[in-house]
């Protein structure tokens, strides 16, 4: 059994088909959908692309692994499902990008090289990396947002492309009177991109994979992690124009929103990218490019597709279709993610499992509350492991693939930690105060804001635009205890004790008993004789003298 783990960036739960996208066609997601099952109710542990990614990788939640913003490190000892599934026989690739930072400070307090085999892995999110390109190549006055090597700039300039960064001037980048026209002007996002389509970012990927899946012999859990379609908006022709004006649904805002607004809610409708998505012309030219950046994904899904079958490894492939969180597009006058409106915490994910056991479930959708946690659980499970529940907070959505029905999470909780952004400053905040909390129950949605703030409460039977925020005007509605209790449980729960597992301390009782550790006894006969035979018998040798001597 192989998994093939494919990760979309920024990629919306209902920006598919199958999903019920009125204007988007997406064949391969649904072809996928139609072998698989559609978890209509899967939500990030945090939605910001690195702590996300963090907490996929682990199956462990984001205050648990501690890298909860981009560029935060994952502290070295963090075990990954690279590691879990090498303990099991299985290897474990990266193929694109995983947002990691590595815990630079902690390798060289422990010795660890990053030029050895422990060592890269430690500094790659537990991946061995067939390629690792992360995506976004900017480039200014002080230099690269991003320091690393990028192959994929490596290969446009292999492919002809000139200049010093190939991926901002010609794969994110149109043409406009003979001049560059940027793709991080909003303004462009409806030009095609500068560059012939099969050398743009997704299926320069879908390339390398291919190379990837054609070159393994044993068991192999690929995790292909596509940039798009996160920003910069721009796409390549056909698919640059397939889409346009009449396609981009009215935003899903209203202004109750703009009204008693919560403070941190506000702070981020006040922001840059929110002020741009407010904007009907940024809307008109963002979201057809957007679609059309989705659209590009799909075909390059069906090359995979197509692939795996002519191979015959579809039928022993498990595949994976998810995001590392959602994007407003201007939903609830905000843009990008970072907050928990569904169209940012909540995510596609469609799981095709290729064994018989699966066989009842295939084109079927499942409404359990799922957390991107649980993949790593699933992935275990699949290998034929024990999942160390100790170690992964997630849960196996194995039962949910076979017709099963098991005993299920009441919650899905989601963290955000904005201590390093605008918005914390603004607020006045202390960087250990700036936290956001979701708890989702399926049907009301807490929001609760450290830093003396009131909670945020959201009623999704009766308000599914989540425009109606119920704790404006007081803390009595009877969900918030229910919720707040249930927040209570999940921050009470063993976390840390990662070392050993239940069975451990089950099996370790009275070994030092066993071991000859008698403490608190009388006279020896609390206790079976064999735990005191040792200890009983003639003196074999008298170095004191006794009273009675």
């Amino acid at each position: 059994m192989n998994i093939l783990f494919i990760m979309y960036d920024q990629l919306r739960f209902d920006y598919l088909g199958c999903a019920g996208h009125p204007h988007l066609d997406t064949p391969n997601f649904d072809r996928v959908a139609a072998m698989g099952v559609r978890f209509t109710n899967a939500y990030v542990q945090s939605p910001i692309c690195g702590a996300s990614r963090m907490c996929t990788y682990t199956g462990r939640y984001a205050s648990s692994h501690g890298a909860q913003w981009n560029g935060f490190p994952l502290r070295v000892g963090e075990q990954t499902m690279g590691d879990h599934l090498r303990k099991l026989g299985m290897d474990c690739w990266l193929i694109g990008k995983t947002h990691m930072k590595a815990d630079a400070e902690g390798m060289a307090r422990l010795g660890l090289s990053p030029d050895s085999v422990i060592g890269a892995r430690q500094a790659e999110c537990g991946f061995d990396v067939w390629i690792r390109d992360d995506g976004l190549w900017g480039y200014g006055p002080d230099g690269y947002y991003d320091e690393k090597r990028s192959p994929y700039n490596e290969y446009l300039k292999s492919r002809g492309y000139d200049g010093e960064n190939p991926w901002a001037d010609y794969a994110n980048a149109a043409v406009s009177n003979d001049q560059i026209a940027s793709g991080w002007m909003f303004r462009n996002a409806d030009k095609p991109a500068n560059i012939a389509e099969p050398d743009s970012e997704t299926p320069w990927l879908t390339s390398r994979t291919i190379d990837f899946i054609d070159r393994q012999e044993g068991p192999w859990c690929a995790h292909v992690s596509y940039i798009k379609p996160h920003w910069p908006y721009i796409v390549p022709a056909p698919y640059n124009d397939m889409y346009g004006p009449a396609h981009v649904p009215p935003a899903k805002r209203h202004e109750a929103e703009r009204e008693d607004t919560h403070p941190v809610l506000a702070a981020y409708m006040e922001s840059k990218i929110a002020s741009a998505f407010q904007r009907d012309e940024v809307r008109e030219k963002v979201i057809p490019a957007y679609m059309g950046l989705i659209k590009q994904c799909d075909d390059q899904l069906g090359r995979l597709l197509d692939h795996l079958e002519h191979t015959g490894r579809m039928d022993d492939t498990m595949i994976v279709l998810t995001s590392d969180h959602g994007d407003y597009l201007g939903d609830h006058w905000l843009g990008e993610k970072d907050m928990f409106h569904e169209a940012s915490v909540k995510v596609p994910l469609i799981v095709y499992d290729p064994r018989r056991a699966a066989d009842a479930t295939r084109g079927t959708t499942c409404d359990a509350l799922v957390e991107s946690i649980d993949l790593a659980a699933t992935f275990v499970e699949a290998a034929g492991g024990a999942v160390p529940d100790h170690i992964i907070e997630g849960r196996s959505l194995m039962p949910w693939l076979h017709g099963q029905t098991p005993d299920w999470r009441e919650v899905a909780i989601s963290e955000y930690d904005y201590s390093a952004t605008p918005q914390c400053m603004k607020l006045g905040l202390q960087p250990r105060d700036a936290r956001l909390f979701m708890v989702f129950d399926g049907r009301f949605k807490l929001i609760h804001a450290e830093g003396g703030f009131r909670p945020m409460l959201f009623d999704l039977e009766t308000d599914p635009d989540e425009f109606n925020d119920l704790a404006k005007h007081g803390n009595d509605h009877p969900a918030l205890g229910v919720l707040y209790d249930a927040l209570a449980r999940w921050g009470r729960r063993m976390s840390q004790r990662v070392t050993r597992s239940d069975a451990d301390i089950e099996a370790s009782r009275g070994r030092s008993l066993r071991r000859g550790i008698l403490p608190f006894l009388y006279d020896g006969s609390e206790v079976p004789d064999d735990l005191t035979e040792r200890y009983r018998g003639p003196v074999r040798q008298k170095h004191r003298p006794t009273r009675e001597e």
